[in-house]
């Protein structure tokens, strides 16, 4: 999943990017408003983390344009500003979410989970599909109640498919997904990250088809 951090403080931004990669989401970091905004019309964001108070462009008018254009990304408002009426201000702007600095880092991927199930219509960070579990709180992959280790970049791209189940994902997508600007993916790299997932996938429910000339689609089977 793909994350635009919009924060104008060099070591609060060091901090949450290197929690978030480390996590496996891709992000990208803009330190102004105005370059946020420059992000976002190049890329495709899942979330959008973004402070208030911002060089240039604001935190809050950057919110409104991102309306204005009708796009319905989740947006988690992270900022010093902690007064009820600006909370409630914000929110009717179109903020999904707002959580005042300080803050734990735990708390934020919490919160960035909660908006990342929201448009599945789950209300749970576990999903059960057969004999496959998916954790997303824990970050763990269960298949017949054992444990299978999977690699952070496989993790976000299981749960991009199984976020988008008998959808056509084609390549530029899964890309636009899992990668940041500052992060190139190899010219075979989707290739390789789906192979390696079809292999530990092997024996669930869940099959993941190439569409030549289209992508790739997950499907699910009833189990044989």
């Amino acid at each position: 999943m793909r994350i635009l951090f919009v924060e104008d403080s060099v070591d609060q931004a060091t901090a949450v990017v290197a929690r978030l990669r480390r996590s496996g989401y891709a992000v990208d970091w803009a330190k102004d408003g105005e370059h946020a905004d420059e992000f976002f019309q190049q890329g495709v964001y899942d979330v959008v983390l973004l402070d208030l108070i911002l060089p240039k462009v604001d935190g809050e008018v950057f919110l409104g344009r991102l309306r204005a254009r009708n796009s319905t990304v989740p947006v988690l408002v992270m900022t010093a500003r902690g007064g009820l009426d600006e909370k409630i201000r914000i929110l009717d702007i179109g903020a999904d979410d707002y959580v005042v600095k300080p803050f734990d880092l735990s708390e934020i991927e919490a919160r960035i989970r909660a908006l990342l199930r929201r448009p599945q219509g789950r209300n749970s960070s576990a999903m059960t599909i057969g004999n496959l579990v998916f954790d997303l709180s824990r970050r763990r992959v269960e298949i017949d109640g054992h444990h299978v280790p999977i690699g952070q970049r496989e993790f976000r791209l299981l749960e991009l498919f199984l976020g988008n189940l008998d959808r056509i994902l084609a390549k530029d997508t899964i890309l636009d997904h899992l990668f940041s600007f500052d992060e190139p993916a190899a010219p075979n790299a989707i290739e390789l990250y789906v192979s390696r997932l079809r292999k530990k996938l092997t024996g669930t429910t869940v099959e993941i088809k190439t569409i030549w000339g289209e992508g790739y689609i997950a499907e699910v089977h009833e189990q044989t």
